[in-house]
């Protein structure tokens, strides 16, 4: 058996050494000597107050230290990973509060064997000693659908009771009202957890498999199994699922969603799902229960009760009235607890309108006129140099970067067509972009077309001024090319478009290029240098000077600047790099020019020969 990699410092001493972390971080809470107790520094403010005490094994963090604070739980008493705690701690912490002057104390159980066992023979002795002590269990799993003799698993619920009974405590009500209160909204909940992948306790391997294209659905907090395997599908089937099961009433513990129920619902991380997958549940959970008219009154999206490293979810529904929802409101110091805005979910514009787009005038040129034709033929010959380089700049890029330098630039060309990917499973990128011509892929009825410049030079009339022009074409790269590329060149023509306001003569262009390179290097950061596309830029911006004499050529001056270009490209091959993704490569694996750099020289040849094919 392969043993997980954890840091810690030991297998034994780890639940100790994380208790004490959270201890460490937080003034408000202290730790009970001699034992694994974390109870609240302010002990004197529970005088004349129920003191409410839960726990369990460890390995659930931040349940159930980081729910310490007041408006919620006295203190908390945790146990090795996945394992009861102690008699004696328990007992411990029940006598500290109690000499703080509590009036009675609850504890706050998991419905697992274990910690009913241990904190029950510790409230035994406890009032054996005077002690005025009340357990409620709280068992919120609806994962199976026929009652079971150990009764329903206490699951992320139990967070939301710790909330409730911490908000009626707080307000100064009886031990027997919290008792009954919670007892009340125990019976109103429901949890059910899916995972995608197992966890496993320090010292030991997985504790259980599932295969690459499964997940578990309806399994427990330390691993036990569910109620059934699932193959992968889409995160929006998985929760519609989840949800149709803790609701069916054929399920002995449904939660009753029926349509103008209100509820608070919890999207809880089981420790390893990444948030961006968690952003997804919660939409989908959210969107699916208005679909059945159930009212989301709060949802709480987050890390709330885990179990170690596990790959999974589980959503919590308690039905809630105004009087609930009000226990769930109320104030908290308890680090673990989110900051809830106090209105409801449902009903709440989620969409703002985008402003509107300044006006921009654009003087068209006719699409027959000179000026015109000698743009779109200049742009004609970049676009197709870019296509041609695709795979070039591709395998340039895959020494120092993602390999995709090639076809960011094509898309600037061409854009971007998207289809289906064949045999997508749950989890994978749902859409491929093909290599191949496009146009042998345009009719596909699921195609999806991103155009670009080719397509802008076949739509509409150019526009008639330099400036408009760059700024035009800023614009698309800056929405159709994506990337740090398509933000560095959209930046570079916005900036050169200034100078071309007032006047578009050689001399302008020259200061137009200075211009674009010194907003790349103001946002961007490199330097010549450093390995990027502006030692190609600023190789040829040094030519293009001799463009600000009276008199200058162009054609002769940009020749010059294309050359210097293309050897300031290749000399990148000896440079380490001091910017963008490839400064974190070791400079022995860069033996190759920078396809950035190589890329700006080819536009610049592009131009220049567009203008030759022109010229005489």
């Amino acid at each position: 058996m392969q043993v997980s990699k954890k840091l810690v410092n030991s297998v034994s001493g780890c639940a100790d050494d994380a208790l004490a972390g959270l201890v460490a971080c937080n003034p408000a809470i202290q730790l009970l000597q001699g034992h694994r107790v974390a109870l609240r520094s302010d002990l004197e403010n529970i005088r004349g107050r129920v003191a409410l005490l839960s726990g369990g094994g460890s390995g659930h963090e931040p349940a159930h230290a980081g729910y310490i604070g007041k408006g919620m739980l006295t203190g908390v008493v945790a146990g090795a990973v996945f394992t009861s705690p102690a008699v004696g701690s328990i007992l411990a912490a029940i006598r500290a509060v109690m000499q703080a002057g509590s009036a009675g104390t609850l504890l706050i159980v998991k419905n697992y064997t274990g910690d009913r066992l241990n904190f029950g023979l510790a409230l035994e002795q406890a009032r054996a000693e005077g002690a005025d002590v009340q357990m409620v269990v709280v068992g919120d799993d609806s994962a199976f659908t026929t009652q079971k003799k150990a009764g329903r698993r206490g699951l992320c619920g139990t967070v939301l009771i710790h909330k409730v009974a911490g908000a009626l405590s707080e307000a100064g009500a009886s031990l027997e009202e919290i008792v009954r209160r919670v007892t009340a909204a125990a019976g109103a909940m429901g949890t059910l957890g899916v995972s995608l992948s197992p966890c496993s306790v320090p010292g030991s391997g997985p504790t259980f498999q599932l295969a690459q294209d499964e997940l578990e659905l309806g399994l427990g907090i330390h691993g036990e199994a569910g109620v059934r395997r699932m193959k992968m599908v889409p995160a929006d089937e998985i929760v519609k699922t989840m949800l149709d099961h803790m609701s069916s009433p054929s399920n002995t513990s449904c939660v009753a969603l029926e349509p103008g129920a209100s509820v608070v619902l919890v999207v809880n991380n089981l420790g390893g799902l990444s948030f961006l997958e968690l952003g997804v549940v919660a939409g989908a959970a959210v969107r699916c229960l208005e679909d059945r008219g159930v009212r989301v009154a709060r949802a709480l999206v987050g890390a709330f009760m885990t179990a170690l490293e596990m790959a999974g979810v589980s959503l919590t529904l308690l039905l809630v009235d105004d009087e609930l929802l009000g226990l769930i409101d109320a104030k908290t110091t308890a680090v673990a607890w989110p900051n809830l805005a106090r209105v409801p979910v449902t009903g709440q514009s989620r969409v703002l309108a985008a402003p509107e787009e300044g006006p921009t005038v654009e003087e068209p040129v006719p699409a027959g006129a000179p000026a015109s034709q000698r743009v779109r033929l200049v742009l004609e010959q970049v676009c197709s140099t870019l296509l041609g380089l695709q795979e070039e700049l591709n395998e340039l890029d895959r020494a120092a970067g993602d390999g995709d330098c090639g076809s960011t630039h094509a898309r600037a060309a061409r854009g971007s067509l998207r289809l289906p990917k064949p045999s997508l499973s749950w989890g994978e990128v749902g859409w491929w972009e093909p290599t191949l011509e496009p146009s042998l892929f345009a009719s596909h009825p699921r195609c999806r077309v991103s155009p670009a410049i080719q397509q802008w030079l076949n739509s509409t009339p150019l526009p008639a001024q330099p400036s408009q022009l760059l700024s035009t074409l800023s614009r698309l790269l800056l929405e159709k090319m994506g990337g740090s590329s398509g933000a560095l060149y959209g930046l570079f023509l916005t900036a050169a478009a200034q100078p071309l306001q007032s006047r578009s003569d050689p001399a302008a262009w020259a200061a137009a290029m200075e211009a674009g390179i010194e907003a790349m290097q103001r946002y961007g950061g490199a330097a010549p240098g450093d390995r990027t596309m502006l030692d190609s830029l600023c190789a040829a911006a040094e030519e293009l000077r001799a463009l600000q004499a009276p008199g200058a050529d162009l054609l002769p001056v940009l020749a010059k600047a294309v050359q210097s270009a293309e050897a300031a490209a290749e000399s990148t091959k000896n440079m380490e790099a001091g910017a963008g993704r490839a400064s974190y490569i070791s400079s022995a694996r860069l033996e190759l020019p920078d396809p950035g750099a190589v890329a700006a020289a080819a536009v610049l040849r592009a131009v220049l020969e567009g203008l030759q094919s022109q010229s005489g």
